[in-house]
């Protein structure tokens, strides 16, 4: 369908932009699951054990989910086609980094950059589809391929990264996608118009909020970590913790002060929003907790090697596309509270599974049961709490509850990650069973959730037939 404006891109012009940004889409969801099988061969080739391998997985979240809502902003200021080509090409050279670092260090550095380069380049990617699509069925269509991209990119890194860490190296998980990022870069140039920003006043962009927003969880990383760290000083981690609190006080000190705030304090006023957002954080937790667990089982536990665990790592990936399509339609019969419910109990039940496996010391194919528990924990509750974070939104805050809800869901999984494996896999605080301490870390979180989510209000969810209209 030809766009409603008389002037608009072509039809072709615009699949050719959707393939682009689709491309784009495919290797940044890719790279937040593809280095999970390749963390045992990193840490062998720089020396380095679990607790500090959580730096390559946070790393790429939490700059990623910290920036994100400034990236959209920039895009409004910027414009969108300047912001788009300085995000991806940002991505592209810290993939390059990231393949050829020389250090460990070198490596986590690369993957802050990434989760930049992706912050700036995927609010504008998204932008740009919406503007080349008109509103209704075309526009509907492109976003669904726009989600389904997704969807795959982080499935098939799993089975991506055994493959590519067997045969080529764990390197090239990362320098795979450099060609294809040049691809987007080019059909950027040539497809996709300059376009005027929407303002250039520098006191609406809310830098100082976001740099304190992303500093926040990545001091609380670094302190929880380097307490797991043998011979580190307490103070180091101390008066790191003590720093994040200062940068999350000082966050709502500025956005109480700002006159166009990343996050206006107005969205703490809404109970249901709130309340779905912490949830998604804890469970969003448990889940890239329990990703890191099975790739630990599997390699350096039992000695599987990449490969293997790759395909181990099947099961997962087909029941996670299964339960994307599933959950929607359950939406309107169960509630979104009840499917919520129901991903939290499947998450905990994945847990216990994987701290019974681990304490039995029991063979892969017992946690293939516990990968199907967790694709269900996360079908039923990630789309329930999405429902619930963005409902009764009007045209004014769908923005800042869609950006909120997207950040929390990366930010929840970077830190839960932080705080169970960074713990779990640190011998200088305790010595029971990694993987039971991880496991239990996980579970107290999910339990916190279901008490959240069991005090927020039902909201109101259309019929199946309802929600397929328009």
């Amino acid at each position: 369908m030809p766009s409603s404006r008389g002037h608009g891109p072509s039809r072709a012009r615009s699949w050719l932009v959707l393939c682009a940004m689709s491309m784009l889409q495919f290797f940044i969801a890719v790279d937040v699951t593809v280095v999970n099988i390749a963390l045992p061969s990193i840490g062998d080739d720089f020396g380095v054990d679990g607790h500090a391998l959580t730096w390559v997985v946070v790393g790429y979240t939490i700059t990623g989910g910290g920036l994100l809502m400034l990236g959209g902003r920039l895009g409004d200021l910027l414009g969108r086609r300047r912001v788009l080509l300085a995000g991806t090409t940002l991505f592209g050279v810290a993939s390059l980094l990231a393949g050829v670092a020389p250090t460990f260090g070198t490596l986590v550095l690369a993957r802050l950059l990434q989760g930049v380069g992706e912050a700036i380049a995927l609010p504008a990617a998204m932008a740009t589809i919406v503007l080349m699509f008109p509103e209704g069925r075309s526009r509907s269509r492109a976003l669904s391929v726009w989600a389904a991209v997704a969807s795959c990119g982080l499935v098939l890194g799993f089975v991506l990264s055994g493959v590519i860490t067997a045969h080529l190296g764990w390197r090239w998980i990362f320098l795979i996608s450099v060609p294809f990022i040049l691809v987007v870069v080019v059909a950027a140039l040539v497809l996709v118009e300059r376009d005027r920003p929407v303002a250039r006043e520098a006191g609406r962009l809310d830098v100082p909020g976001a740099l304190l927003l992303t500093a926040c969880p990545l001091l609380f990383t670094y302190g929880v970590v380097e307490a797991g760290e043998p011979g580190t000083s307490s103070w180091v981690s101390v008066a790191t913790l003590a720093g994040a609190v200062l940068a999350g006080i000082g966050f709502v000190r500025v956005e109480a002060r700002s006159s166009e705030p990343l996050l206006p304090l107005s969205f703490f006023a809404d109970r249901s929003r709130v309340t779905a957002n912490v949830t998604t954080m804890l469970i969003s937790g448990a889940l890239s907790t329990s990703f890191l667990l099975f790739t630990f089982y599997l390699q350096d536990h039992l000695g599987i090697g990449p490969l293997g665990a790759g395909l181990m790592m099947l099961p997962l990936a087909v029941s996670l596309i299964v339960f994307s399509m599933l959950v929607p339609r359950l939406l309107g019969r169960w509630g979104a509270r009840v499917c919520v419910l129901t991903g939290l109990g499947f998450t905990v039940a994945a847990m216990t599974l994987i701290a019974t496996v681990a304490v039995l010391g029991a063979g892969a194919p017992w946690l293939v049961p516990a990968m199907l528990l967790i694709a269900a924990g996360m079908g039923f509750g990630i789309v329930g709490l999405q429902y619930i974070a963005v409902s009764g939104v009007t045209e004014e805050d769908a923005g800042i509850a869609s950006g909120v809800q997207r950040a929390a869901d990366q930010l929840g999984g970077a830190t839960g990650v932080a705080v169970c494996v960074g713990i779990g896999f640190a011998p200088a605080l305790h010595t029971a069973d990694p993987f039971l301490v991880a496991a239990l870390l996980a579970g107290v979180g999910l339990v916190i959730g279901t008490l959240v989510i069991l005090r927020t209000p039902e909201p109101a969810v259309p019929e199946p037939s309802e929600q397929g209209a328009g």
